[in-house]
C-alpha cells in the first residue's frame, strides 16, 4: 500500500466509521496508578476496543480545551489515543479527528521547550521539550489499516504527549525540575 493511500485513509477517516456512539468516561487523576503503566497492544478489530475509540471521542469532545485523550487516562491500559488539534491556535498542520492503537514515534526532529497541560493533572503545567517534526505510525480502530503521521509544530507535541501516556508516562516525568512546573492559569 503506498503512502500517498495510507494518508487518504486517515483524511477520509471519522468516528463515525466506529458505528458506535461513545460514552462520556471519567478521566483519572494523577497519582492514579494506571497513569504511570504502560498499556497493552490492543487488537484494532476487537469490539471492545472500538467502543473504546468511540468512548475516547466522545469524552475528548465535551472537555473543554481538550486535543487529546488517551486511554489510561479513562483508567484503561491500553495503547489507543484520540486526537483533534483542529482550531487550536498553535496548530500549523492538522490531520482532523483520529485515533490511533499501537502507536509508534519512528521519526522525529528539531527538539523545542513548550508548556503543556494534562486533564489527568488539573493543577499544573509544565515546560516540556518536544520534537517540532515527527512521523508516527499507528492502526485505525475498527480497521487494519496502518497509517503514517508526519507532522508538526502542535500536532505534533500532542502526539507525544498522547503515545507517552500510552506507555505510562505523565508531562510531568518530562518536565526539567520542578522550576519547570507552574500553577495552571484559572480564567473567568
Amino acid at each position: 500500500m503506498s503512502v500517498a493511500h495510507l494518508n487518504q485513509t486517515l483524511a477520509t477517516w471519522s468516528p463515525a466509521q466506529l458505528a458506535a456512539v461513545g460514552d462520556v468516561l471519567a478521566v483519572v487523576r494523577a497519582p492514579h496508578p494506571v497513569l504511570a503503566t504502560p498499556g497493552l497492544a490492543v487488537d484494532p478489530l476487537d469490539p471492545v476496543m472500538v467502543a473504546l475509540a468511540a468512548d475516547l471521542v466522545a469524552t475528548m469532545r465535551v472537555s473543554p480545551g481538550c486535543v487529546g485523550l488517551a486511554a489510561p487516562q479513562v483508567g484503561i491500559s491500553a495503547q489507543m489515543f484520540a486526537l483533534d488539534v483542529t482550531g487550536h491556535p498553535k496548530t500549523r498542520t492538522c490531520h482532523g479527528v483520529f485515533v490511533l492503537c499501537n502507536a509508534v514515534v519512528v521519526e522525529s526532529s528539531r527538539q523545542e521547550k513548550a508548556r503543556e497541560g494534562c486533564m489527568s493533572v488539573p493543577d499544573f503545567t509544565g515546560d516540556v521539550k518536544r520534537a517540532t517534526r515527527l512521523t508516527v505510525t499507528g492502526v485505525l480502530p475498527g480497521t487494519t489499516d496502518q497509517v503514517t503521521i508526519t507532522t508538526d509544530a502542535f500536532e505534533a507535541r500532542a502526539l507525544q504527549h498522547e503515545i507517552d501516556h500510552c506507555n505510562g508516562k505523565l508531562f510531568l516525568d518530562r518536565v526539567a525540575g520542578a522550576h519547570a512546573v507552574h500553577p495552571r492559569k484559572v480564567y473567568k
